[in-house]
Parts: structure tokens; C-alpha cells; sequence
């Protein structure tokens, strides 16, 4: 109701601002206030208005217009509602009572300052018997023995109602609780026992087999530990578990043996040492079951009794020819024999052989020199029933070591040039020599040095050190006498037997000024130390090239000798050969084979004799072999032939040869041409057609071509 303190019969109330004239309206006369729709405080909760008082003549306001408010008054008409239909949550399994699970939210459109209208409750109303909510939404468990293994979800039902102490409204919320695992169960295999079969060959560390056990866990938490029961085996087995799929893969630890064991049966437990005890259940805490391997027979290789095989030899021993041998043997239960053969050699291994059954050999005697050592790979194989090698094959490495023995003679090395002046004073150090030696030289091992004369103008004086000093004895050298000086030196190496050589320096006497430096030498050819053996070796190598020219000379000789002897023409030349005929030349006597031609009708029948239309010229009648050759018999054969030949033309009738070869650019060759004159040709062109045609063209007056290569 609007009031105002004006009396006026005209007076009349009107109101403007929200909703005025639309959900409130006010009577006129009386200033009564009505609100003509139902109002709904959730929607909203205040009005604000103005209202005025005029005069209904002149509508003149009759009091300032005035403000006021209207509050709409809540009632409980809402429900609470949840936020979400459904609500997730987890929980660790096995979590003790009390353990917050996850919080549910209801809100109610009501005044919350209006006591009851507002304040939510909530209640499990399906799953209670596992879980609880508080009044503010919090769900908690309500037993300890939640096991994820026996069930992992939970669907609760939650109710929330307002007006605590009465029936007030309600609604409801389903909420989905999942207990997570934790590590509370120990594995358990899957079968009581395991049999396995393996080759014996399977490599160290190769794979045998895999047991399985059975863990209720998420793969996070299982962690399966395999053990031997007994110690029995754990040197030879070992079993690892596969991180992904938490088997244990059993493997070998040492070479597996049919003929030493062929099966092994041991029992294995699995256990999971991070399972939370606190959970314990009820079946133990580890699980066993029996493991039996069977190991296969396979052809194995044979098996050398030693690698690798070392032998020594002395050098240059002619007596040693075996150095020992090689064992090998089949492991195989057959037990076949081994045959042995040579595979790889070093570079010189080529010096050492092995013989069928294992021995080795060496051909010849070795030498240090040549090579110190040799290697050779052996390989030992099996021979099968029919005779055959196997194809498995084993191999030992055989080395040789060939030891010293002293057969070379030290050689004398110095770095520079022996020179002395012509006034070199006696002591002077012309030049400092040392030696060399093949053989092994001991580190106590020493060259002695001396001269092969004492009769010379030098000194030889050990330092102590395998080396010594060239001196001057006298000094006062004449170059005029002699320029040049041969001072054999005498090396020996102190070995067993003692070996020396006989070197020798060539030392030139120079000219030289007054600081001591050379300022002219005779040059020379240096002269190199040869030992005697190296000199008999030359003398050898001469020797034994002069026999083999000798021999082939007397060879040739005897050939020579021989070729007249019991052979006729045609057999020793087979071509007929004449080299005082103009033009005649290598290529003239491939035209035909004298042989074939000699051989044609010599042991045929003679062909009849046939009417001729020309004229026959008798052969003389005579002893064809008496004073005749071979050659002579031949010629007279083939013209026999050509004068029965009916289809040959005769040789005395007249040829024209104008348009031979009319199309060639060598035109014809014959002299009877018609058609030309000499006189118009320009033979220069036979120069051309190489040497074989320089007879042809010094006839023709061309001047040979002297380029040709003959």
C-alpha cells in the first residue's frame, strides 16, 4: 500500500519502474499495491518502483515521487541438484575404513538464509555396506578388505534432500568407484613342472625354455624373482625373468654335453620380494614347480686335445723333418676317426705340411732368416661311414718357431765416407765402423773387430760398445804414392761356432787446408765387404749358368743333326720354299700345303684314261725313283691330272684380260691388256699396297717406297 499525506479528493496513485502497470499494478483511489502474476524469488528476488500522487485535473504531482523496493519472499520449492549426473572416484585396494574416496556437490536454488530451505544432506542409498558420505559430499570407504582382485568397480547411489529433520525434496546421483592395485599377491606358476628339449649345441646364454607363472597384480606390480630351490644346476642354468611378460626364460651358463648329461631335473620358486606384507594372504609367499631338460645328441665337430699347438725347430737342421702332431677326437658317442688337412697358412706357411693323421712336417729345413716363425690353421673333420668328410669341421692354430743357430757372418756398416789428409795426425779418428748380423744376436752379444794387417798406416781400436774407431797410425800420407788405401777389416760375432768376414774400407787421402778440411778427393766406387759364403754362393750361381748354356748349345746341335736323318723334303718342310724368285717372299709360301698336295692319289686308283679333245704330251717312260725326288714325282702327278681334266680349259689358248676387273681401282694387272697403253698408267700406286708388291712395281719403273717395315 502506498500512503501519502495529502488530502485531496482529486488525489490519484500511479506507479512506474519495473514490471509497473505489467506485474504490479496500484489502485488509484486507495494506493493499494497488487502483483497480478505469480512471482518466482529464484528468478528474481527484488523490484524496484517509484511511486507518485497526482491530481487527477491536471495531472500536477501533488508530492515529490517516491522510491520504494519489493522483495519477493522465498518458500522451499526447489530441489537440490547435483552438479553432475555422475561422479567418478578411486581407491587404493585393501585401504583401511575411513579412506576418502572422492566428493559429490547438490545445490539448492532456495534462500539459504531462510533456515531449512537451503541446507543439503546427503545419503548412500545403494552401496553402504561398502561406502559413506558425510554432509559435505566426501565419500568414504567403510570396510578394509576391498579386494581389486574380487571386484574393482563399485556403483554407488547418493542422495541429497534440504529441510534437515523432515521429508523436504531430494534428488539423486550415481557415483562409479574404482579401486586401484597395489602389490598384494605373490605369483604362482601355471603348471606343477616344465619339460624342455634342447640340442646340446645351444650357444652359452642361448634360449632353453620359459615358465610361466600366474600373477593377479596389474603388470606394474609384478616383479617375479626365479630361483633354484637347490643349488643343484646353478652353475649350469641360469633363469632371468622377462621384464614384459614377467615369464622366466631359463638359458645355459656353460656348454651343454650329451654324452656327459643328458637330462637335467631340478625344482625352481618364484616370488615376488616387493609384495606388501601388511596384505598378506593366505597360500604362501612363494610358489615351486620341477623343471627336466633333455638334451638332444647333434654331430659335433672334433675337439682338439690342446690350442693352440706351439712346436721349435733349429734352423737349417737337416735332420728334423717331423715336428710333432696334432690330436683331435669325435665327442660324438660313434667316435669316427679324424682326418686332418691344412685350411690357412701365414705368407710362408707354405714350408709347413700335416699329414692325414695329424703329423707335421717340414720339407725342407728352415731358415730364421728367411722367416722366423710360421702359422698354419689345422683343420680336424670326420670321416663318415661311406667314407666321406663331414661338413663339421674344428680348426687349431700351429706355430712354428724356428730358433737361431749362428750361420751368418757379421757385415761391416759405416755411415760415412773414410777419408783422411795427407798430414793427418797419428791418433786422428777417421771413421767410426760397426756390424750387422742376420742371425739373432743376445743382448750380451758383442762384434770383435781387427785388421787383417798390421803392415798399414791404421789403427783399429775397440770402443767397447759393438763399434770401433778407424786411426791414423803414422799419419804423413802421400797422395803422389798412393790416393786411395784397402784396409781389410776382420769382424766376428763371438757366436757358437765363431763366424768372421772380411770387409773392406777404401779410405781416400785428400787434400786439405790448414783447419783440416778436405778440399779434394779422388772419387772411387765403394768396394762392399763380401763373406765367403756369400762369395761361394756367386761362384755356384755363375757355375751353374754356364752349364745350362752349354746344354741347351749342344742341344741345338743335336737337333741340327738330326733333322736330315731318316725324313724326306716334304716332311722336314712341308712348303716349298725358293727365296732367288723375283717377288717371292713370306706370304708366297702359305699359297698351298705341299704335304696334301703330295698325298692326293698316292695310294688311290688311277683314273681312267678318257678320249681328250686336245692334244696329250707323253711323260717319258723311265724309272720315275731312280735320280728323281719326291718334288719331282708330285709335279708329274698333278700334271697328269690336269691333262685328263676335260673340264679345264687348255693353258695354249689366248687370254684376254682387257676388262679384267673393270670395277676395281687396281684395274687390271697384265701387260696383254688391249685396252690400255703403258704408256697412260701411273704404276706409283703399287707402292701402296705394301711390300709384297715392290717387285711388282720396280718392274713397272716405280720407285719403290722405302717407308715399308720388312
Amino acid at each position: 500500500m502506498i500512503m501519502s499525506s495529502v488530502r485531496n479528493n482529486n488525489a490519484k496513485y500511479i506507479l512506474e519502474g519495473e514490471y509497473a502497470n505489467i506485474i504490479f499494478k496500484v489502485e488509484e483511489d486507495s494506493g493499494d499495491v497488487y502483483a497480478f502474476e505469480r512471482l518466482d524469488r529464484e528468478k528474481k528476488a527484488e523490484y524496484e518502483l517509484t511511486a507518485l500522487i497526482i491530481d487527477r485535473r491536471n495531472n500536477q504531482s501533488l508530492e515529490p515521487p517516491s522510491k520504494f523496493i519489493i522483495k519477493v519472499y522465498d518458500i522451499n520449492d526447489n530441489v537440490p541438484v547435483f552438479v553432475q549426473k555422475v561422479f567418478n572416484g578411486s581407491v587404493p585396494e585393501m585401504s583401511p575404513v575411513g579412506t576418502s574416496v572422492t566428493k559429490v556437490t547438490a545445490v539448492d536454488a532456495d534462500d539459504p538464509t531462510v533456515t531449512g530451505h537451503a541446507t543439503v544432506t546427503y545419503q548412500v542409498i545403494k552401496g553402504d555396506e561398502y561406502f559413506t558420505v558425510d554432509d559435505s559430499g566426501v565419500i568414504f570407504t567403510t570396510r578394509a578388505d576391498l579386494d581389486r582382485e574380487n571386484q574393482s568397480t563399485y556403483e554407488i547411489i547418493v542422495k541429497a534432500k534440504d529441510a534437515p529433520g523432515s521429508s523436504g525434496d531430494s534428488s539423486t546421483a550415481t557415483v562409479i568407484i574404482t579401486l586401484t592395485d597395489i602389490n598384494d599377491n605373490f605369483p604362482v606358476f601355471k603348471h606343477p613342472s616344465f619339460h624342455f628339449k634342447v640340442p646340446e649345441n645351444v650357444s652359452v646364454g642361448g634360449e632353453v625354455g620359459r615358465v610361466k607363472v600366474e600373477d593377479v597384480d596389474e603388470p606394474q606390480h609384478r616383479n617375479t624373482k626365479y630361483s633354484f630351490v637347490r643349488g643343484d644346476y646353478r652353475d649350469t642354468f641360469e633363469i632371468v625373468a622377462n621384464p614384459f611378460t614377467n615369464e622366466g626364460i631359463i638359458r645355459p651358463k656353460k656348454p651343454l654335453d650329451f654324452e656327459k648329461v643328458a637330462e637335467y631335473k631340478f625344482d625352481i620358486e618364484a616370488t615376488d620380494p616387493t609384495v606388501d606384507l601388511r596384505y598378506f594372504k593366505s597360500g604362501g609367499s612363494r610358489s615351486i614347480s620341477t623343471v627336466t631338460i633333455e638334451v638332444t645328441d647333434v654331430d659335433e665337430p672334433p675337439v682338439f686335445t690342446k690350442l693352440p699347438y706351439d712346436f721349435k725347430v733349429r734352423e737349417n737342421d737337416p735332420e728334423k723333418r717331423t715336428l710333432g702332431s696334432v690330436w683331435a677326437h669325435d665327442p660324438d658317442a660313434a667316435k669316427r676317426k679324424i682326418r686332418f688337412s691344412r685350411r690357412r697358412a701365414s705368407p710362408n706357411g707354405d714350408y709347413i705340411r700335416i699329414s692325414d693323421t695329424g703329423i707335421i712336417q717340414i720339407p725342407k729345413p728352415l731358415d730364421r732368416e728367411f722367416s722366423a716363425s710360421y702359422n698354419i690353421t689345422v683343420a680336424a673333420q670326420e670321416v663318415l661311414e661311406d667314407g666321406q668328410l663331414s661338413d663339421r669341421e674344428s680348426h687349431a692354430q700351429v706355430h712354428v718357431i724356428v730358433m737361431d743357430v749362428n750361420d751368418n757372418a757379421p757385415e761391416l756398416v759405416y755411415l760415412e765416407e773414410p777419408r783422411v789428409c795427407e798430414n793427418a795426425a797419428p791418433g786422428k779418428v777417421i771413421v767410426r765402423i760397426s756390424a750387422t748380423d742376420k742371425d739373432e744376436v743376445s743382448p750380451r752379444g758383442f762384434f770383435k773387430y781387427s785388421l787383417a794387417t798390421e803392415d798399414s798406416n791404421f789403427s783399429l781400436i775397440e770402443n767397447y760398445d759393438n763399434t770401433a774407431n778407424i786411426t791414423v797410425k803414422y799419419g804423413q800420407f802421400n797422395r803422389e804414392l798412393a790416393k786411395i788405401h784397402y784396409l781389410p777389416v776382420i769382424i766376428s760375432d763371438n757366436g757358437d761356432p765363431d763366424l768372421s768376414s772380411t770387409n773392406t774400407l777404401v779410405i781416400s787421402v785428400c787434400k786439405c787446408n790448414e783447419k783440416g778440411n778436405f778440399t779434394f778427393c779422388e772419387e772411387k766406387v765403394q768396394q762392399v765387404g763380401v763373406s765367403i759364403q756369400a762369395l761361394v754362393a756367386i761362384f755356384i750361381c755363375i757355375f751353374t749358368i754356364i752349364v745350362i748354356v752349354l746344354l741347351i748349345l749342344l742341344r741345338k746341335r743335336h737337333k741340327k743333326d738330326l733333322s736330315g736323318l731318316g725324313r724326306n723334303v716334304a716332311e722336314i718342310h712341308e712348303q716349298l720354299v725358293t727365296y732367288d724368285e723375283e717377288g717371292g717372299g713370306e706370304m708366297d709360301t702359305t699359297s698351298y700345303d705341299v704335304s696334301v698336295l703330295n698325298s692326293v692319289r698316292k695310294n688311290g686308283i688311277k683314273p681312267e684314261a678318257v678320249p681328250s679333245p686336245y692334244a696329250q704330251i707323253q711323260k717319258p717312260s723311265g724309272n720315275i725313283t731312280s735320280g728323281a725326288g719326291e718334288m719331282e714325282i708330285m709335279i708329274e702327278v698333278k700334271k697328269d691330272e690336269a691333262d685328263n681334266d676335260r673340264d679345264l680349259l687348255p693353258y695354249d689358248t689366248l687370254h684376254i684380260y682387257g676388262y679384267e676387273g673393270a670395277e676395281s681401282i687396281a684395274e687390271s694387272l697384265s701387260s696383254l691388256a688391249s685396252g690400255s697403253s703403258d704408256s697412260d698408267i701411273d704404276y706409283d700406286f703399287l707402292n701402296d699396297w705394301g711390300p709384297r708388291f715392290k717387285m711388282l712395281a720396280e718392274l713397272y719403273g716405280s720407285e719403290p717406297n722405302e717407308d715399308f717395315v720388312y
